[in-house]
């Protein structure tokens, strides 16, 4: 299929529909200048050498993204957090972000699922956001003072590492993001299920959408549901016949541009 015409197969859906499901990964930050590389989530891509080794300071990402690795050193970890936190700060939303944001006016109803921590959708004006690898900018206690996995504190930019304990407790303040061996949140990971089982349109975005449970949200759908890839490598075509095989930042914006010209026919 020409693009034009897979175009025009998104939007006359979109413009019937009622629910829209989107599901985005680290390929729509890469407009951002945010990396790729596999893992809960993606980095600044001035890490890119060091991103393709898998290594920081001598300390693989799978060490620095766990629990075990943070019991270690913990101010090690959070000084590699802190400059991925100074590196999404320092990112903009790029127009893969604000299109969906602009989704929000042209449909009665659309949730964005991220594997993302970057809160990148947030700031483009998207309001209905599932973090489901958590977020970098949420702060959890090692300890018991406070519920398994809730956050307690939201930060605007680094942590101070002279607070890593947590105030009154034998505990220590943690990043709020999934890491390693770690379960999603619970609660977002359900909504996201109960919001693609009933969307009328699903939007793949930036993610092969290959890894479990993110992938299950892409698979487990009602039979009159239309699925959409945009995905420079696209990896769901044995599925969809709708694949934009270009980036997020133009992918999603040229859909929205397609759908507010049904509109305004």
């Amino acid at each position: 299929m020409e693009r034009e015409d897979i175009l025009a197969g998104i939007a006359e859906r979109l413009a019937v529909a009622k629910r829209v499901f989107v599901l985005t990964g680290a390929g729509l930050g890469v407009a951002s200048g945010l990396g790729t590389f596999r893992g809960p989530d993606g980095f600044s891509r001035r890490a890119a050498s060091t991103a393709r080794t898998r290594y920081w300071r001598n300390r693989s990402f799978e060490q620095l993204a766990s629990l075990n690795g943070f019991h270690a050193d913990p101010a090690l970890v959070w000084t590699w957090y802190n400059e991925r936190i100074e590196a999404y700060l320092a990112a903009a939303p790029n127009a893969g972000h604000r299109a969906l944001a602009e989704l929000q006016d042209l449909v009665s109803h659309v949730v964005v699922a991220t594997q993302n921590v970057d809160g990148l959708h947030t700031r483009a004006g998207s309001r209905n956001v599932l973090e489901l690898h958590g977020s970098i900018f949420d702060v959890k206690c090692t300890g018991d003072c406070v519920p398994r996995g809730t956050s307690f504190e939201r930060l605007s930019g680094p942590l101070d590492l002279e607070r890593l304990q947590h105030d009154g407790c034998d505990g220590l303040r943690r990043p709020g993001v999934v890491w390693f061996g770690e379960r999603l949140p619970q609660g977002a990971l359900l909504e996201a299920q109960r919001e693609s089982r009933q969307a009328d349109v699903i939007l793949v975005a930036g993610t092969s959408a290959q890894v479990e449970p993110a992938a299950s949200l892409t698979q487990k759908y009602r039979s009159e549901t239309l699925l959409v890839e945009i995905n420079p490598e696209p990896a769901l075509r044995h599925r969809t016949p709708l694949v934009l095989a270009e980036g997020t930042e133009t992918g999603l914006p040229a859909i929205v541009e397609a759908l507010q010209g049904s509109h305004r026919d």
